[in-house]
């Protein structure tokens, strides 16, 4: 059951017939029901009375009493209150609460999900490393949070596929390529001394240096550059795509889709040629110059005649070059062929999550998406601000280029998956971020993803010690199901229960606005709610979980449990983290 769904619909048939013959004329999509700022104020709010007192020529006031009192006749409402411009704040009867609780445990497992995507397809492309080396920390805060976002998407009912765009085309790969025969040099037994400047260092090279000696021997040496660079790339891109594909599993993330940059330029006439084709004869793209860049001129700008997409004419800044001096294609051209690709694919909802050095990229994409769509697809891009590593409370300095960084496998390796992902979305992703190594593993209050943890442990252990003491105690999911919930009327139960009804909205609202970090803090506060409960059964024995003289307030109890076990395991499971039954 979603509460906030069910008195949408209740006050929107309330308006219905207060507008009478004026009713097929509203738009009451615009009337939300939603938890007050206040807890003090009430368990529901609604704004209908404002956004829909002008066409009903009403002040909203006055709409708003006509509703409370409406809903004040309901047996499921204890009180229904007006206030400030036109709010009506609803507080929920106890047996309403009640009988939502009940309907959280006939869920089970089963209870948050949303059919809000109606099946959709969506395509959420996260990651896409340029396949130049082992992928480290820096990476890792877009692979959760993309990952997190598809598995959101999933249990609102979308039919969501995970991509990865391997950049393996461009002047990088090349780069790769050189740096790898030098390993493929050094393992045939040459000296190659120092690593040249703008070449990879790292020593993750040397397999590939030594794969490429086993398999071609002494023989490329032999070659000149153009004939043993393709192959030189083709094996140190497959090589370091299966080692970013071990690292993403070790965050137990798997993407469906690999999708190769270099097929968009393969074949003639290219994907590439055939979507600027398309666009031309769209009229999308014309021969022209661009202005001169405000301020201080790039060392690479070019006054000249070139290629241009009409990216203005679709809401962005100025209009961008797809074909480069040299004859080959900007990466903004392939991009597009890439996106055109996935609307090919049938995709009409798609997600990028792009580093926080990609920000000026999304108005262009954007316009792209629009362009190639005529209108059709849509296209939001998440960007996830950079990770601010420590240990030892000194800054961790990271450098790719060097070869001196710390790997993503470094990170899981000394933590552990479960704070690496949960930490990853405790922030919004447009915000920085502070990794501490010793604040994610320590077990306090103050690290969160131990505290949501240890809420699922303790309510485990509440369980065994029901077992313990109360062996002829049925508290079998059945059993519980039927509990006489209405014992459960202290006021630490009835927030708590509040609190678990309150998952459907999050669910939807988290996938609506593409933010799994909501998800996050939710679980969060379910946690802090039921540690509360509990320690106020150390002060009042009566509060506590398990009481040997009243079983059936014990079983209502237990079932509030179990449904608070049901929301963290669920919760958790979206963000990929565990819920461990015992913590140590």
């Amino acid at each position: 059951m979603n509460i906030f769904q069910d008195f949408t619909d209740r006050i929107n048939a309330v308006v219905r017939s207060i507008a009478g013959d004026d009713a097929s004329g509203l738009d009451l999509g615009r009337a939300i029901v939603e938890p007050p700022r206040d807890p003090s104020h009430g368990d529901l709010a609604s704004n209908a009375a404002m956004v829909l007192s002008k066409p009903l020529d009403l002040k909203p006031r006055d709409l708003a009493t006509r509703i409370a009192v409406a809903l004040a006749r309901d047996p499921d409402v204890a009180t229904a209150e007006v206030a400030g411009p036109g709010f009506v704040n609803v507080r929920l009867a106890p047996a309403y609460l009640h009988k939502a609780l009940a309907s959280v445990l006939a869920a089970d497992v089963g209870y948050g999900r949303s059919d809000i995507g109606g099946g959709r397809g969506v395509n959420v492309e996260y990651v896409s490393a340029n396949p130049t080396g082992p992928m480290h920390v820096g990476h890792c805060r877009g692979a959760v949070f993309g990952d997190a976002l598809a598995n959101l998407l999933a249990f609102a009912g979308y039919d969501v596929t995970r991509e990865y765009y391997i950049n393996d085309a461009g002047a990088q790969v090349d780069v790769l390529a050189r740096s790898a025969y030098l390993r493929y040099q050094e393992a045939l037994g040459e000296d190659i001394g120092t690593i040249p400047e703008g070449l990879y260092p790292g020593d993750y090279l040397i397999p590939v240096g030594e794969a490429l000696a086993r398999e071609h021997g002494p023989i490329l040496l032999a070659m000149p550059e153009s004939e043993w660079l393709p192959l030189v790339r083709d094996t140190a891109v497959a090589m370091m795509m299966a080692m970013i594909r071990e690292d993403l599993s070790a965050l137990a993330i798997e993407h469906e889709v690999f999708f190769s940059e270099r097929s968009l330029t393969a074949g003639e006439p290219s994907a590439v040629a055939a979507v600027i084709a398309w666009l031309r004869e769209k009229g999308y793209i014309y021969e022209g110059r661009l202005p001169p860049p405000k301020g201080q001129l790039p060392e690479d700008w070019e006054d000249r005649e070139q290629t241009l997409f009409r990216a203005t004419a679709f809401g962005d800044d100025v209009d961008r070059p797809l074909i480069k001096s040299d004859g080959s294609y900007t990466y903004f051209a392939s991009d597009i062929a890439y996106h055109y690709e996935k609307y090919r694919r049938g995709f009409r909802t798609l997600i990028d999550v792009m580093g926080a050095d990609h920000g000026g990229y999304i108005r262009r994409m954007q316009a792209a998406v629009e362009a190639i769509s005529e209108g059709g697809a849509e296209l939001d891009v998440k960007i996830v601000q950079l990770v601010r590593l420590f240990r030892d409370g000194e800054p961790v300095k990271m450098s790719k280029r060097s070869g001196e960084f710390v790997t993503l496998r470094d990170v899981v390796d000394e933590v552990g998956v479960d704070p690496i992902r949960f930490m990853m979305v405790f922030r919004k992703n447009d915000a920085p971020l502070d990794f501490d190594f010793r604040k994610v593993t320590e077990q306090s209050r103050e690290n969160p993803v131990f505290y949501v943890q240890y809420a699922y442990a303790r309510a485990c252990s509440i369980f065994r010690q029901a077992e313990a003491e109360l062996p002829d105690l049925d508290i079998s999911p059945e059993a519980l199901r039927a509990a006489r919930l209405d014992r459960l009327l202290d006021p630490g139960e009835t927030t708590l229960i509040r609190r678990l009804l309150e998952y459907p909205r999050a669910i939807e609202a988290a996938a609506t606005a593409h933010e799994p970090h909501r998800v996050a803090f939710y679980v969060h506060d379910v946690a802090s709610e039921l540690h509360a409960h509990w320690n106020r059964g150390k002060e009042l024995p009566q509060l506590r979980f398990i009481n040997a003289g009243d079983s059936e307030s014990t079983l209502a109890r237990l079932a509030l449990v179990h449904a608070t076990k049901l929301v963290l395991s669920s919760g958790l499971a979206i963000l990929g983290v565990s819920a461990p039954e015992e913590m140590r």
